[in-house]
């Protein structure tokens, strides 16, 4: 079955728990002890409604304040799709966690409290989604009910985030417009019965309608081993396979080969997936290669097309979300995780911090937590990568303290 992940955003208030919490009772993926405890609690505190934040608010502070502060992840199916929802924090100090949640997904549901309007919040949740690339955006107006269901209002607030959606530099995106009461459930799963002047989808008809095609970005193959398969049993005496995802585009038996950074070549000879063999694995999928000669390929490695070598330097320039509590300084250390592949680095230079209200640009020496800046690094030895706008997956990397071992800042690579 076909999986899309999508990632939520929207200040406080704006419903985005809310919103995911209809989604599952809507679509049936609540559990009855689940759906008891959320009547009990709403009645508790007096609601004369269902509070379905409480189906994704996992945290006490989350619950006490009303806001959501960490990345949690959220499973549900249809009969067409399953769906892995990260609903993210969408306050500025929180930026990190809204990175790290978009970083993995295809789609994007950002919320306008129909009473606020575009804020200062939605430029923010729009630009990340921007720079992570994410090619489908559903621009989700809540609290129509609020507003009296006003076409008025959501036009008004369409134009404004058009005027928004003008200054993005990702032409390849789509956004999508759909007003909704997620507290009443119009718009959600079901057409709304008091907005009649709307005629487009649903929130889950248009997640329903998205094909492969919309929301995955195709590039050059890059296969990262991540481990070789050497069973050495009498059924596979002389097995050697290499384990890993693949990235970009698809891969055939037959299609000639070069491993990396030794540019070995040979050709795809046989390909596993589990217990069976195909003769071409697409992007996406975790597989286990055979190639026709036995040379020496390692995790670290990576298997690429001949012919399309990505580029090979130990210099970089990235675009850096900034993710530690320690300062961002020229000169300090620290661990490149590049796919399989890990390379100590030094920071050369911070050349700004970028304000994500699409401001632009101020130089700086240094970035603090979860700002956001380009910067140059010195790597102990060279990396093979694609910039990130090409090839998401070998464009993008994270920063590792070595003393802490905790993850510093995720990088894109420009």
């Amino acid at each position: 079955m076909e999986v899309l992940k999508i990632a939520t955003a929207g200040s406080v208030d704006d419903g985005k728990s809310t919103l995911i919490g209809r989604l599952l009772y809507d679509t049936k993926s609540l559990t009855t002890d689940k759906i008891e405890a959320i009547e009990k609690s709403s009645k508790q505190k007096g609601y004369d409604y269902l509070d379905f934040s409480l189906a994704t608010d996992g945290l006490v502070a989350e619950r006490e304040q009303g806001i959501t502060i960490d990345v949690a992840h959220i499973y549900f199916s249809t009969a067409k799709k399953s769906y892995i929802i990260a609903d993210t924090p969408g306050h500025v100090e929180y930026t990190r966690n809204m990175v790290t949640g978009a970083s993995t997904s295809q789609v994007s549901i950002i919320l306008i409290d129909a009473r606020k309007g575009v804020i200062e919040q939605t430029y923010r949740h729009f630009f990340i989604n921007n720079l992570l690339r994410v090619k489908e955006v559903i621009v989700a107006v809540n609290k129509m009910d609020l507003v009296d269901y006003s076409e008025e209002v959501f036009n008004k607030i369409k134009a404004d985030f058009q005027a928004l959606n003008a200054k993005s530099s990702f032409k390849e995106q789509n956004v999508s417009y759909i007003p909704l009461s997620a507290i009443n459930g119009g718009n959600v799963a079901d057409k709304s019965e008091n907005m009649p002047w709307y005629t487009g989808q649903t929130v889950l008809e248009h997640l329903e309608d998205l094909k492969p095609e919309d929301v995955f970005e195709t590039g050059k193959t890059r296969f990262p081993v991540q481990t070789v398969i050497r069973p050495k049993t009498e059924e596979y005496h002389d097995f050697r396979g290499y384990a890993g995802k693949l990235y970009g585009n698809s891969i055939k038996v037959g299609d000639a080969v070069t491993v990396l950074p030794s540019l070995t070549e040979s050709k795809v000879s046989k390909i596993h997936f589990f217990d069976q063999q195909f003769d071409e694995a697409k992007a996406g999928s975790s597989i286990v290669v055979e190639l026709e000669n036995d040379i020496n390929v390692t995790r670290g490695d990576m298997i690429v097309k001949s012919g399309e070598l990505p580029q090979v330097e130990k210099d970089i320039n990235a675009t850096i979300c900034w993710m530690d509590s320690k300062k961002l300084m020229p000169g300090t250390k620290y661990l490149v995780q590049h796919n399989t592949n890990r390379v100590l680095a030094k920071i050369d230079a911070i050349k700004n911090v970028i304000a994500t209200d699409y401001s632009g640009a101020t130089p700086a020496t240094q970035l603090a937590i979860n700002e956001i800046g380009e910067v140059t690094i010195k790597l102990s030895k060279a990396l093979y990568f694609d910039k990130y706008n090409d090839n998401k997956s070998n464009g993008a990397f994270i920063l590792i303290d070595a003393n802490t071992n905790t993850t510093a800042g995720v990088g894109f690579i420009n």
